[in-house]
């Protein structure tokens, strides 16, 4: 299925970024955008700690971070360190990330269906995987941030933080929830040296997206082609999904030594969805 009529970005090298020494978390890492800041931050130096319960998708991030090149000539690539992790078990969460310096939050589930519809449970669980779950791994990460008087959140966020959309209640108050949620870590931990940001990309191109687009046509009653085009591409001025390695760059840039002073912030990637 071809959902762009816009062309992407032509492949790059990663722009020099040195994270030699520093420790990163990233959720949902087996896949997607959380797959694509794992090797972006590994590449800077970063020793990642990989967490996601996809064993063999796990494998093979471990496998692509091994055949990786660092970001810089003559910098010996960071390490990637897979472990399974199960988010609903918050106290596990928590535990596993004392000592990161850099924590992403990433991980997230999606079911499109209307709110008289949709199953509670399954409420529940999103807005444990993508809301409390962030919140104990910042308390997790935190101590060691202040300690060293640095750190760096990034949450992973969405358009849909910033903006609803019918049929995704969990999802949309797990991403709301998540935005204060990063903002209140900003104003905490900005006398300690630590920035917690969002980035809220558009649809990116992961296997969450090609699945909500089976249940998106489902609940629309239209074809897969016409979801792609009318509905997740009709706000956006360019008519293409984000790329993984994109949402990567954004998170590097937050991570960066020029960023100090960018906290509590949205960055917006979602194609000038959110400017009308």
């Amino acid at each position: 299925m071809s959902a762009s009529t816009t062309p992407g970005p032509a492949p790059r090298p990663p722009a020099a970024l040195d994270l030699s020494g520093r420790t990163a978390l990233v959720t949902g890492a087996a896949g997607g955008i959380g797959r694509a800041c794992t090797l972006r931050l590994a590449a800077a130096g970063a020793r990642v700690r990989a967490f996601d319960l996809d064993a063999e998708g796990l494998a093979d991030l471990v496998a692509a971070s091994a055949a990786a090149p660092a970001s810089a000539p003559g910098r010996a690539p960071g390490t990637v360190e897979a472990y399974a992790l199960d988010l609903t078990d918050l106290d596990a969460a928590e535990r596993a990330a004392e000592g990161a310096d850099i924590l992403v939050n990433n991980a997230g589930l999606q079911l499109v269906r209307p709110i008289e519809d949709f199953p509670p449970e399954v409420f529940s669980r999103v807005l444990t995987v993508m809301l409390e779950a962030p919140f104990r791994l910042v308390r997790g990460a935190l101590p060691r941030m202040y300690a060293q008087g640095w750190g760096r959140i990034v949450n992973i966020s969405s358009v849909h933080g910033l903006r609803a959309s019918p049929y995704k209640s969990a999802y949309v108050a797990a991403k709301h929830g998540l935005e204060g949620l990063s903002k209140v870590a900003a104003l905490e931990g900005a006398a300690h040296g630590v920035t917690s940001n969002c980035v809220n990309p558009g649809y990116v191109r992961t296997p969450l997206v090609e699945r909500q687009i089976a249940d998106q046509a489902e609940a629309h009653g239209i074809s897969p082609e016409r979801v792609v085009s009318e509905v997740m591409l009709a706000d956006s001025a360019v008519k293409r999904l984000v790329e993984p390695e994109e949402v990567a760059e954004a998170v590097a840039y937050l991570c960066g030594p020029h960023t100090s002073f960018v906290t509590g912030a949205s960055l917006s990637m979602d194609g000038g969805w959110t400017a009308h």
